[in-house]
């Protein structure tokens, strides 16, 4: 990222975290294998679904995880950690397995999207800057999808970041939007460094600059002929703005040959004006120029516009998509669910609340997703414990974990393991496919997905069932600590 140079983001982590390793060094646990889930547990916006992102950021983090010496020195100014701790630190790097979902896929509540396999203290450390990282660009990730669907196969780029909560949120939102489905960005640094294309034209102040409007229009026209997109809403949008577009593009454009072009509005009564505006390129002959919108643009505003008969061909989402304006937290959470002994075993360990919510599925566990047979449609995703087999050649019974009197058999399926090694033993053993082929798989998977899933008011339920044998854990954890 781009302070990496500035900061050291292995400090960029809850204080407790190593007030915790302390504790555990002391105690003669910081060689104890234990297993951690990160999952969340409710999908913003009442969605039926959230998008996965940000894993290639914590690969990038987890291969410069050390602490230098001006870190260690600040460390021991604090008088709260013994010297032989701040010893261990000095030579800290990440020993432990990560198994993750990849970025792009489907992810529903409560199911493990990473998990961390590491002695205690490692697996502590980690926890703040995995869970930024996931939340913050599964968040994003997730908006854009939903702003993207609401478009309808129209364009749409991402236009936040002046209004993103900072740098990083600016570069990595852009980033994350494109996963969704955006085709595109307004910063320049988040082509630069991740290839999201930025594109661009003109701002008020280009207009307001030149003497009358068509000559602020016949001037973008002449400079950038193949790329002459005018914002019209400067002044009056079907009195000057419009009409002055066409002037220009039939003084510049039409004798090259030019046809392709666009207006943009940033203001107004969208679907009127944009209606009017189409009749009036129309009939001056220019029916291949697009109509651009922008201003506060969201998924219901757009599904409005477009229910009302808006004739638009790209839309331009800034603070409402870069911000996730209308639930702004993504509550992805990093939940201790196993430890593992010396000789191997592993022993489940469950997090119990008056809140149902917050109760935990315990163990080390493999994640799977059952598709139909007959349509490829995704059916329900399912959790059994690590050492459990998933035959797909028969029918299967699945348990409801929020319902325990609830079967359910399942049959004529293809079951997927969703989760993927990402690092054994410290050493990466996953290579990051490209953000095309992110985003390319993201809309693929999001295809997979029933209608019914996909809408934006009460969805259809997604099931993420258990198997018979942690059903049965599960069960049995919480009648001992009852």
């Amino acid at each position: 990222m781009y302070f990496n140079n500035k900061l050291n983001l292995t400090m960029l982590c809850d204080f407790y975290e190593l007030t915790m390793g302390n504790g555990y060094f002391e105690k003669g646990y910081a060689d104890r294998i234990t297993y951690f889930d990160v999952f969340y547990r409710q999908t913003p916006d009442g969605g039926g679904f959230a998008i996965a992102a940000g894993l290639e950021q914590i690969i990038q983090y987890i291969q410069d995880l050390h602490f230098d010496a001006a870190d260690i020195e600040y460390l021991r100014n604090r008088n709260l950690f013994c010297d032989a701790f701040l010893d261990y630190l000095a030579n800290f790097k990440f020993t432990g397995d990560i198994w993750a979902v990849p970025e792009g896929t489907p992810i529903f509540p409560r199911e493990p999207i990473i998990t961390v396999r590491a002695p205690a203290i490692e697996a502590q450390l980690v926890e703040t800057y995995i869970l930024l990282c996931f939340n913050h660009q599964s968040l994003i990730a997730t908006k854009a999808n939903r702003v993207v669907r609401a478009a309808e196969g129209r364009t749409v780029l991402e236009f936040g970041s002046r209004r993103a909560q900072g740098a990083d949120a600016a570069i990595l939102g852009a980033r994350a939007a494109y996963i969704g489905g955006c085709n595109g960005t307004a910063c320049t640094i988040a082509d630069q460094l991740y290839g999201v294309h930025a594109g661009g034209t003109m701002a008020h102040a280009w207009v307001q600059m030149f003497d009358s409007e068509y000559e602020a229009f016949k001037a973008y026209c002449e400079i950038y002929p193949d790329n002459a997109t005018l914002l019209v809403d400067t002044y009056n949008t079907l009195k000057s703005g419009v009409p002055n577009a066409i002037k220009a593009f039939n003084e510049v454009l039409k004798p090259m040959g030019i046809t392709k072009c666009g207006i943009r509005l940033d203001s107004g009564d969208m679907a009127y004006l944009t209606r009017q505006a189409r009749k009036m390129l129309d009939a001056a002959g220019w029916t291949e120029c697009q109509i651009s919108v922008s201003n506060s643009l969201d998924e219901h505003t757009i599904q409005d516009l477009l229910r009302q008969g808006a004739k638009i061909d790209m839309f331009g989402v800034g603070e409402r998509l870069i911000t996730a304006r209308s639930e702004p937290v993504f509550g992805g959470v990093y939940k201790l669910t196993a430890v593992e002994h010396e000789d191997g075993t592993i022993e489940p360990k469950i997090k119990i609340s008056e809140n149902v919510g917050k109760i935990t599925n315990p163990h080390f566990k493999k994640l799977y997703r059952f598709y139909g047979k007959d349509n490829g449609k995704a059916l329900a995703d399912y959790l059994c414990v690590y050492d459990e087999e998933v035959d797909d050649s028969g029918s299967l019974e699945i348990f409801d974990p929020e319902a325990t009197w609830k079967t359910k058999t399942i049959s004529n399926f293809v079951a997927k393991e969703l989760q993927v090694p990402i690092f054994k033993n410290g050493k990466l053993v996953y290579t990051c496919p490209s953000l095309d082929e992110i985003r390319a798989y993201c809309l693929e998977q999001v295809d997979m997905l029933w209608d019914e899933v996909k809408r934006f008011d009460n969805p259809h339920n997604y099931y993420v069932d258990l198997s018979r044998k942690l059903w049965e854990i599960k069960y049995n954890l919480l009648k001992q600590n009852s």
